[in-house]
């Protein structure tokens, strides 16, 4: 049987993948967020999970605004490497695992949650930014992945108590599938910050910080918490942390965080975290 061995949760800002990919490893500006990133990918090179379950947001670059579901669940075999305007990354395409990702979509519509479905499509750096500092990309990845993407750009958005329910829905999801697998699910998103308005440039370190908190030990006080409450904490981007609580709601109740790292060098808050 498939089951869920842990839980990560991560920014996806696209400079992660652009300090990556120049190799910034060494730059004294770059180096405290890599630092951050090096004992994940640690852990799961020791883990060795089968697949990633990856819950992120596309940045209108696959799914555009007149047609932008609210939860949209991956089944295909493979997916390229979006475009987002300076030609894809130079990584491979992602493998995907399609028959854990069909068994999921059978089980969430079962528990009343309504999925969009897609196959072919490529994927962007809400995915495969924070991805390539956590796994080998070459000569090519070590596992496969599913892809959930999440709305969190066009209201109504999803509330984080349903985000919540839907983590919970997809652990019984998972651990029905009967294949032996080691599944590691991916919240990604955040942390605070804003991009547009009045606020623009917006932080909140202190509730970064206690965010990192209550979702380990209390993660049923932020799925109550209405999302307008995040907005106004993090920024509006930053209400984009409710997809770290679909991976929490995976976890089991009690989860030991092995590692966490906070870095705030420009508008966005990064921060990664693993859960055991």
């Amino acid at each position: 049987m498939a089951r869920i061995i842990g839980g990560i949760g991560t920014s996806h800002v696209p400079t992660l993948a652009m300090a990556h990919d120049k190799a910034r490893q060494d730059d004294p500006d770059w180096r405290p967020l890599f630092e951050g990133y090096a004992p994940v990918a640690r852990w799961l090179a020791e883990k060795k999970p089968d697949v990633l379950f990856v819950c992120f947001n596309d940045h209108a670059t696959t799914f555009l605004f007149d047609l932008y579901p609210t939860f949209a669940l991956g089944v295909s075999e493979r997916y390229e490497i979006a475009d987002e305007g300076a030609g894809p990354r130079k990584v491979p395409p992602l493998r995907g695992h399609a028959g854990l990702a069909r068994h999921v979509a059978r089980a969430l519509v079962a528990d009343e949650f309504d999925l969009t479905l897609f196959q072919d499509l490529a994927l962007d750096h809400g995915l495969h930014s924070p991805l390539t500092l956590l796994w080998p990309s070459q000569p090519d990845w070590p596992g496969k992945v599913v892809p959930l993407v999440v709305n969190v750009l066009q209201h109504p958005l999803p509330r984080p108590r349903r985000c919540f329910a839907l983590g919970k829905a997809l652990r019984k999801a998972i651990e029905g599938y009967p294949e032996d697998l080691k599944v590691v699910v991916v919240g990604t998103g955040g942390l605070s910050h804003q991009l547009i308005g009045e606020r623009a440039g917006f932080n909140n370190e202190a509730w970064d910080r206690e965010f990192l908190e209550l979702i380990e030990r209390d993660p049923e006080r932020l799925a109550a918490m209405p999302i307008e409450d995040y907005m106004r904490l993090g920024g509006n981007e930053g209400a984009e942390v409710i997809m770290w609580l679909i991976m929490r709601g995976a976890l089991e109740p009690q989860v030991k965080k092995v590692h966490s790292s906070y870095y705030l060098p420009m508008t966005t808050a990064m921060a990664v975290a693993v859960f055991e």
